[in-house]
């Protein structure tokens, strides 16, 4: 047999310039401008719909070529035993490396382990420390902890240089989350480098202190103050270190970063390339050859929720996907119901997992910088390297991170971030499903265990004050708005409802009943829905069984024109206390509001104030 090939490009029939797109998209857009199409992230960069791919574009060198992420398990509990428990089982099955989370410091989120000798060589009973990574989330309370692994590697006789420990000393981090210090800077400085230095002559390798990102994350800040907040500490660390007189090759190998990945995949994917390229510039202004600088990467907790917690694994995938693409070195997820509580084992496995399947069924890791060469990531980590480094600089120029910190410079940047998003999320531009769109009032509750959390005591005379930049997650606003219906249901047997009245066929009614539905649920409020009316008669005493306490007329304007007066005027006679109607009203207000109907609810306004004032009425009923 002959084998026959043909020289055809592959996708020749699809071979197009950029121009003729644009031309096509033109016609579409029928004299509409362009940048309709366009999006913008919180640091004011472009995001354009198509890109054209970037050429000669270069691999940013982060884990060897084919080397897995750590799979770190977070470890939490504030019961030394239980906790053991949960590190062997998660190393049993498939965790590489263990994050030891302390109550009191950053990223404890209400838990943490006991900051002791003691409990810590518990939770380490039977661990082989000399063949997984280990990962320390310290706070003011347990700044020890170095020493007391220390102390528990030399009574199990075990070389501290075989050992992968990073110590995560951060006292800029816990000093911006906790918004004071007994310290400033200048004394600090010598208490971490002493710290690090004891720990080098017992042999440790390191990275010893880390510059944590996750604290503008979980503030609300953007991509690009998360990278300058990592790059300001980087930097006030390297120079305490050189100050203490440990040359800066040395130092170089001392740091490590943490950064947050959220379910923006093209920008936490740019967001982990680009550190590693500022930070080799940085590493090159100090007249240091480059080498990959260690980041871990932990899913977001301002992305979790408490509604629908089990969407929380799809943002975590997303997240995980992210930033193993993005070149981190270690990866932790948050189990899905940590905005709950304290996750139950089914939780932990499914956190375990997520990572689990990611590397070994779908081989996330076979390919160094697969980003590369994408106009879209390219371009998006260019320009997050020069909105951070901006940044950066002026940090800097305030005299450092801890002095921006005083000045308020760095919290002013993260405070209008947080509000620019938590506008849009009222506004449900920036959607959070399962809370503030698409919600489920009527979910399972989802399993968390009963623990007490260790409370560590205060530390310090907090000498050093300035405004905190205080974890949040986006959920909570409608959260509040769900537990109020919760209240209700558990008080009163029922939620309050909305009783959705549709105008004609279900084809005239259905897509805004749909809207409406979703809009009145994500705060907590039951819709009711109807098989639609064209007789009021019928409507007032659909509506008078349904015992709702509020009413939303949904259909399409054109049945509006001709029925919304009539329907609303025999709602209100049949004892409507407020009457909504989905969709604007245009030049009809005036005559609607005259009939009875009070308010509008359409896509782009401001849901949560709606939301509020509907539970204001409600309380009146």
């Amino acid at each position: 047999m002959t084998s026959v090939t043909h020289d055809v490009p592959l996708g020749a029939d699809f071979a197009h310039s950029h121009e003729d797109w644009r031309k096509l998209v033109d016609g579409v857009l029928k004299g509409s401008a362009f940048d309709k199409l366009v999006a913008r992230t919180y640091d004011g960069s472009r995001i354009e719909p198509l890109y054209q791919r970037a050429r000669d574009a270069a691999a940013i060198l982060g884990r060897p070529a084919g080397a897995p992420w750590q799979i770190m398990q977070r470890i939490d509990h504030p019961d030394a035993a239980a906790a053991n428990t949960q590190a062997l089982q998660d190393l049993e099955n498939g965790a590489t490396a263990l994050a030891l989370v302390f109550a009191g410091g950053n990223g404890a989120h209400g838990f943490g382990l006991e900051p002791s000798a003691d409990a810590l060589a518990t939770v380490l009973q039977g661990i082989h420390l000399d063949a997984i990574g280990i990962e320390l989330q310290i706070g003011p309370q347990s700044r020890q902890a170095a020493n007391w692994i220390a102390a528990h590697l030399k009574k199990q006789a075990i070389d501290p240089a075989k050992c992968d420990v990073r110590f995560g000393f951060d006292p800029l981090g816990a000093c911006a989350v906790w918004g004071h210090s007994p310290y400033e800077w200048e004394e600090i400085a010598p208490a971490l480098t002493d710290a690090i230095q004891e720990l080098v002559e017992l042999g440790f390798r390191g990275p010893f202190a880390c510059a944590d990102g996750r604290v503008i994350h979980d503030a609300g800040g953007s991509e690009a103050q998360e990278l300058a907040f990592v790059l300001a500490c980087g930097v006030a660390c390297l120079r305490a270190l050189h100050d203490a007189g440990i040359p800066l090759a040395q130092a170089q190998g001392m740091i490590h970063a943490r950064l947050a990945a959220d379910a923006d995949q093209f920008l936490t994917i740019a967001k982990f390339r680009a550190l590693r390229l500022l930070w080799a510039r940085i590493e090159a202004a100090c007249g240091l050859t480059p080498k990959p600088l260690f980041i871990s990467g932990e899913t977001a907790w301002r992305m979790l929720t408490r509604s629908d917690a089990y969407v929380n694994m799809l943002r975590s995938t997303l997240a995980v996907f992210s930033a193993g693409l993005g070149g981190a070195n270690a990866v932790t997820v948050l189990p899905h119901s940590l905005a709950l509580g304290l996750p139950d084992p089914f939780a932990r496995r499914v956190a375990r997992n997520t990572q689990l399947v990611l590397l070994e069924e779908s081989n996330l890791a076979k390919v160094a910088d697969p980003a590369a060469g994408s106009g879209g990531i390219e371009t998006l980590t260019s320009e997050l390297c020069h909105a951070a480094w901006a940044l950066f600089q002026d940090s800097e120029n305030a005299g450092g991170v801890f002095a921006a910190l005083q000045e308020g410079l760095i919290q002013s940047e993260v405070m209008a971030a947080r509000r620019a998003r938590d506008a849009n999320i009222a506004k449900r531009r920036d959607i959070l499903t399962g809370a503030s769109e698409f919600p489920n009032l009527n979910e399972s509750e989802v399993a968390v265990l009963a623990a007490t959390p260790f409370v560590p005591a205060s530390y310090g005379n907090p000498k050093y004050r300035f405004e905190p930049l205080t974890p949040t997650r986006l959920a909570e606003p409608f959260e509040r708005l769900r537990d109020m219906s919760d209240a209700a249901l558990r008080a009163k047997g029922r939620r309050p409802a909305v009783f959705l009245a549709g105008l004609g066929t279900p084809a005239d009614f259905t897509a805004r009943a749909s809207f409406a539905k979703s809009f009145f649920e994500a705060g907590g409020i039951m819709a009711i829905d109807s098989d639609g009316f064209t007789d009021n008669t019928q409507l007032a005493e659909a509506f008078k069984a349904s015992r709702a306490e509020l009413v939303c007329l949904c259909s399409q304007d054109k049945i509006y024109a001709e029925q919304a007066e009539a329907a609303a005027t025999a709602l209100r006679e049949a004892g409507a206390g407020f009457i909504y109607l989905a969709g604007r009203p245009g030049e009809q207000e005036a005559a609607w509001r005259q009939a009875g109907i009070g308010g509008f609810i359409s896509a782009g306004a401001d849901a949560l104030a709606t939301l509020d004032d509907a539970w204001r009425r409600i309380a009146k009923v």
